[in-house]
């Protein structure tokens, strides 16, 4: 009785309210007839409130994503599953699921029928233009009375989460030098003409095989030699983001460090794509080897850092000849240090250079003061992108600038050749 006085509407407190007087003014004026009325009144409230606190439903809820991760502005499907396990049936009721803003508004749906073992599955669709984490649920059920005196609201628990990835641009595919990298006892060969004389090979070690034993070379060292074990190589890239709060300017999604974010999950979509292993690097230094599905999970959720130069602790080893692809925001003379030292380390380096200006309402003077002419000073291979600026064109005037240099150095070693 308590629980369904505790949600009376607006109209059963007007009721008790109307009621209450009529009675009052009833024993003043001796009317018996008002009498009743206001007892009629004041009762109808208070057996609703009796029969709706009085039932006890035990409804769960089970809910799943499709997909759990999803680009941004791409649709997710919410399936509910609503079960019943208590002994108390109702005629109809109100679910509303519970979802963040950004997803749009909230589902609602009224499910109607409900008795002893009920089952009822329910979908609906969550779109988001926002990356991020969102935790959909609970789940939130209406009960009320026919007349609308008494409503009761009670949460069902149980969340689900889904993640917002940033939206992804298709780049063209591009003539990249270098990346590539791998671990064995000797590097891949070309082989012009077959020749056994090109086999790399080694004594004999207790437990080799004997498949492998070359048995040309045996007779010519006079002593057992084997093929030399093959490991396969791999294309290695790295793409580092630079999310420095300072390099960036501007709010929300028209920002330039969101510009970055798409920017560099187009890169590593793309360079998974194309067979690399691909590490995604933050300012920080923080990252980690990862499949290309926990890369842009990590960038659905990736902030901006106050931190005043770039950390290359992670650049060592592994970077040394392989593909370093970075995506700068606003660069001061303190970054041309790290960057130049990154460069000595990849084996090839290219750059998208925000011209973070345009971002805070203003325009680069001239073509000589564009970003990434101070970036190619350091010897990477830059472009420059503003907010109307495409990524995949961009992207393939990097490509057009590594075709270039890949034609002057065969230029050169035929000059040298020669």
């Amino acid at each position: 009785m308590r629980d369904g006085l505790a949600g009376l509407t607006l109209r059963g407190r007007a009721f008790l309210a109307a009621g209450t007087t009529a009675i009052v003014c009833a024993v003043l004026l001796g009317q018996t007839s008002l009498t009743r009325i206001g007892v009629l009144v004041v009762v109808l409230p208070l057996v609703a409130a009796f029969v709706i606190g009085r039932r006890r439903y035990a409804l769960t809820a089970v809910r799943s994503v499709h997909p759990r991760l999803v680009a941004a502005g791409q649709p997710a499907r919410i399936d509910l599953l609503l079960s019943n396990e208590g002994r108390s049936t109702a005629g109809a009721i109100l679910v509303e699921d519970q979802v963040p803003y950004a997803l749009g508004t909230r589902p609602r749906f009224v499910l109607q029928g409900i008795a002893r073992k009920w089952q009822r599955r329910v979908s609906y669709q969550v779109r988001s233009d926002v990356r991020g984490r969102f935790d959909i649920g609970p789940l939130t059920i209406r009960i009320a009375d026919p007349f609308g005196l008494i409503e009761l609201r009670r949460l069902v628990p149980g969340t689900a989460p889904l993640v917002v990835t940033p939206r992804t641009v298709a780049l063209p595919p591009i003539p990249v030098m270098g990346g590539w990298t791998g671990s064995g006892e000797y590097r891949p060969q070309a082989f012009a003409a077959g020749s056994a004389e090109d086999v790399s090979v080694r004594e004999y070690r207790r437990g080799d095989e004997l498949r492998r034993v070359h048995w040309r070379s045996s007779a010519r060292m006079g002593d057992l030699m084997v093929r030399r074990e093959e490991q396969p190589w791999e294309a290695r890239a790295t793409v580092l983001l630079d999310n420095r709060l300072r390099s960036h300017r501007g709010q929300g999604l028209g920002s330039s460090f969101e510009f970055a974010v798409v920017a560099a999950a187009s890169l590593v979509l793309h360079l998974d794509q194309h067979g690399y292993a691909v590490r995604l690097v933050l300012a920080d230094g923080t990252g980690a080897d990862e499949t290309s599905t926990a890369v842009l999970e990590r960038l659905a959720l990736v902030t901006t850092v106050q931190r005043p130069t770039l950390d290359l602790g992670w650049s060592g080893d592994q970077t040394r000849g392989g593909l370093v692809v970075a995506v700068l925001g606003g660069l001061e003379q303190t970054d041309s240090l790290a960057l130049r030292q990154l460069r000595h380390d990849a084996g090839t380096a290219l750059a998208l250079v925000l011209d973070v200006d345009q971002w805070g309402g203003r325009s680069t003077a001239s073509a000589s003061e564009l970003p990434a002419e101070s970036v190619a000073g350091l010897g990477w291979r830059a472009v420059t992108l503003g907010p109307r600026d495409r990524i995949d064109s961009a992207w393939r005037d990097l490509g057009r600038a590594s075709g270039r240099t890949a034609a002057a150095a065969g230029l050169a070693g035929g000059r040298t050749d020669r």
